[in-house]
């Protein structure tokens, strides 16, 4: 295999950035002298990639933020084709972020650039059209749930699973006692982790309604400690002061008794980690109503999807109201409670579903066996 070999990478999101970064460590571990380049964010810069666009430029969400945001997005679509024809990389890994790596793995189809896509399009959900683009354009695929795998395979696209990314074991260099002394607060205290969303956006509709939902919830637990999981790129209205902030937002999951969470990828991380929560989402009306129509699944959270039940509670749009949400969380945050118990019980099954560590490793693997000599 010649070496050093090149890679052009995309992850338009915060989520995309930290999976990027590990891929790209997995690779270097096989491939030391292989080079990076892209777009993406903090983790995947200090692997050694360099970064083109940062994922915070690229982070939108939603039908009508999408349209306001799409005259930029389009810039750096042209930009980005005009630097891979000039690159020219041995391969191009696209992360997630589906609206625009399909349109671009399209749009360079010509340059005959193999293509891996890992963290396929959730096409099983809504916009199942994807899956043409995907066997049209993409030459290798991997999906990180086993449910998703055998509905791309059923469709015809012949799609790899290793497992989930989040069962791999991670070394945080600090425990429970640690954490609590970091952030000055009281392991005899519960704690309540509040992750409400790694886009401004989702803040913005989020936040007043995650600080009323702590005021009731503190009439039940006067001594509840409040820990936000904050991503880099977003910014938070004021808060009480005796909120802590905490980047890591799996160490906040792993300290805290229960979350509140906004949908996506952290929920799936509180399940594994055992650490009961409520979902929580707000959208524009227009997105919402929207999504009413296109998407085809049951439930929102992902948790819930490799379930294929409801293990736990959704508070989506109009139903996302403090009062609802604290009577909720009374029921969890009880460590007798049968509710809670039941939903650690499912969490077990939920891990055990998502496969073995080291799934980094062996997408590498197959990612670098498959390139060009």
């Amino acid at each position: 295999m010649k070496e050093p070999l090149k890679f052009f990478l995309i992850a338009g999101e915060p989520s995309g950035d930290l999976h990027g970064a590990k891929l790209i460590k997995a690779i270097k571990s096989l491939q030391p002298l292989s080079s990076f380049m892209g777009h993406g964010g903090h983790f995947m810069e200090k692997e050694g990639m360099k970064i083109v666009e940062h994922c915070n430029n690229l982070s939108v969400m939603g039908f009508k933020e999408v349209i306001v945001h799409l005259p930029r997005i389009w810039t750096i679509m042209n930009n980005t084709v005009a630097l891979v024809k000039k690159v020219k990389p041995d391969r191009i890994i696209l992360i997630d972020y589906p609206g625009f790596n399909l349109r671009f793995a399209k749009n360079i189809s010509k340059l005959r650039i193999p293509v891996s896509y890992f963290i396929l399009p959730q096409a099983w959900a809504w916009k199942s059209k994807r899956v043409e683009i995907i066997k049209k354009y993409i030459d290798q695929s991997f999906s990180i749930f086993p449910f998703e795998q055998k509905w791309y395979k059923s469709k015809g696209v012949d799609t790899k699973y290793y497992g989930h990314p989040f069962v791999e074991i991670d070394h945080l260099n600090e425990n429970r006692a640690q954490f609590f002394r970091r952030h000055e607060l009281n392991q005899k205290e519960k704690l309540i982790a509040l992750l409400p969303g790694s886009r401004q956006q989702e803040i913005d509709n989020h936040w007043i309604i995650y600080i009323n939902t702590i005021a009731l919830l503190k009439k039940a637990y006067p001594n509840l400690q409040v820990i936000i999981a904050k991503s880099d790129n977003v910014t938070l209205p004021k808060a009480d002061k005796s909120f802590k902030i905490e980047k890591n937002a799996k160490k906040a999951i792993i300290a805290s008794d229960i979350a509140i969470v906004a949908s996506g990828t952290a929920t799936l991380e509180c399940a594994i980690e055992r650490t009961p929560l409520v979902v929580c989402y707000k959208v524009s009306s227009i997105t919402w109503l929207l999504a009413k129509l296109m998407v085809k699944v049951e439930h929102c959270s992902i948790v819930n999807l490799i379930a294929g039940k409801k293990i736990v509670p959704e508070f989506l749009q109009s139903k996302m109201k403090p009062d609802i949400i604290k009577n909720k969380l009374i029921e969890l945050i009880d460590e007798k409670s049968k509710i809670r118990n039941q939903m650690m019980e499912d969490f077990l099954t939920i891990k055990n579903k998502l496969g073995t560590p080291g799934v980094y490793a062996k997408i590498a693997n197959e990612i670098l066996k498959a390139t060009k000599i």
